[in-house]
């Protein structure tokens, strides 16, 4: 048993290593659930000796210890924004103001589909990507009924406009969670940094789409006056919930935005707020409505990725990428963006994320934080830009593709792909031409 522990010992970057490449391959095929095989993964990764199960003994601390590698951070942020949106989206607030904006359109298919991404990508950069599509998606279902136009272009609008506007903040999308964790980056950096140019992205991204779209988005003056007229009085169910949680969400986003000034960490600011309202709940019923898949999935892939990191795979990792770029700023960021994009279309961009982090640590403590600080919002814009590429590169993309399919109106992969690659392509060459006169030039 001691010599295949030390086998193990000794080829431990190949057995990390692989564990990580069979998730992956699980993960990207979806023959088993991404958050069961993650947990296997992670089983298998302490069970091989390549984290410790302990913390040590009689003061003797265990670096290794799988305790290290989870970053809490990312999780109490993730749980408790997740109580926070589903307390206020209870009062009916979100479907309100989405009902109010489709009466500004007056029922023009175009300035319907316009409007929805607008909605979705602010959205997306406040809430989260999940929450925004999964309350807007029966709005979407209700207007293409009225109209009598089929929901798919507006479904694939509001898929990449959620991943596009998700990028410019930190609780925008998970991958910015872990970065901004990583990098000890704030809410305002990634809003000051990255604001700008998704705007930029979002509104050409737009144009395009209505420009695709144009002949299935016709429809006839008396249909259009229906979702011109439509009924926002009784949208808001409980007008105490909605004023309660509205609030409570302005003072946590406020919380993040003045992190440098107040000293808070963003997860404790958002826990704060959601402890507040669970005063006022039957918490039983409300954490059943958190994702916990998600959450044991970020747990799950913290400690696989701790495991390569244990090794000295990470180490290696970040070698190999200074190497092949000798070093170079400007190849290293472009190298980081466009990589992380093409590959976050095929991989969830969750794992690669996870696994691209602490690679990009190791730099910063190589070549330093002046350095490195590009390569952190190459990263953002290509992990979260690329999840556009596939309908399988982000959770947003995987909930509304499921859904559509349920209620009849099926999105294929292939079908998909054509208009998210051209998207993420774009939206990459912007994000170049941004990153270089930024911060390379």
């Amino acid at each position: 048993m001691g010599s295949i522990y030390d086998f193990i010992q000794s080829n431990s970057i190949a057995f990390s290593a692989g564990i990580l490449i069979l998730v992956y391959f699980f993960i990207a095929t979806e023959k088993i659930s991404r958050v069961t095989i993650v947990l296997i993964g992670a089983t298998l990764t302490m069970l091989l000796g390549l984290l410790s199960q302990d913390k040590g003994h009689h003061g003797n601390f265990n670096t290794d210890y799988f305790i290290n590698f989870i970053d809490f951070n990312v999780i109490f942020l993730l749980v408790s924004m997740m109580i926070i949106i589903h307390i206020a989206a209870g009062s009916g607030v979100f479907n309100w103001v989405a009902n109010e904006l489709l009466r500004f359109t007056k029922g023009k298919p175009k300035w319907v589909l316009l409007t929805l991404g607008i909605f979705t990508a602010v959205a997306s950069a406040f809430l989260d990507n999940v929450t925004t599509v999964i309350l807007i998606m029966p709005v979407t279902f209700i207007i293409a009924k009225e109209l009598d136009i089929s929901p798919i272009p507006l479904l694939i609008t509001e898929i990449l406009t959620s991943n596009i506007g998700g990028t410019a903040t930190l609780i925008g999308d998970p991958p910015n969670i872990i970065i901004g964790s990583a990098a000890k980056l704030s809410f305002l950096d990634f809003v000051l940094e990255l604001s700008g140019i998704v705007i930029l992205i979002l509104t050409i991204s737009l144009f395009i789409l209505m420009f695709i779209f144009r002949k299935s988005l016709k429809t006839t003056p008396e249909k259009m006056g229906r979702v011109s007229n439509i009924d926002n009085s009784k949208t808001i169910t409980d007008f105490p919930l909605m004023l309660r949680s509205t609030i409570v969400l302005g003072i946590v986003i406020l919380g993040f935005i003045l992190h440098d000034v107040i000293h808070i960490q963003s997860y404790l600011v958002a826990m704060a707020g959601a402890a507040f309202l669970l005063i006022f709940e039957k918490p039983h019923h409300i954490l059943r409505e958190v994702e916990w898949n998600t959450i044991f999935f970020f747990i799950g892939l913290f400690i696989i990725i701790g495991g390569l990191e244990a090794s000295g795979g990470i180490s290696s990792m970040a070698k190999w990428l200074l190497d092949i770029t000798q070093g170079s700023q400007s190849a290293t960021a472009m190298i980081i963006l466009w990589a992380s994009g093409i590959l976050s279309g095929i991989v969830d961009n969750i794992p690669y994320t996870v696994t691209m982090a602490p690679m990009l640590v190791h730099v910063q403590s190589v070549m330093g934080a002046e350095y490195t600080h590009p390569l952190w919002w190459c990263l953002s814009l290509g992990a979260c830009l690329g999840g556009n590429m596939t309908i399988i590169g982000a959770a947003a993309n995987v909930i509304v593709s499921e859904t559509a399919s349920k209620a009849g109106h099926s999105i294929p992969f292939l079908k998909f792909m054509k208009y998210g690659i051209l998207i993420t392509f774009i939206s990459l060459c912007l994000s170049s031409v941004y990153i270089y006169f930024r911060f390379l030039n």
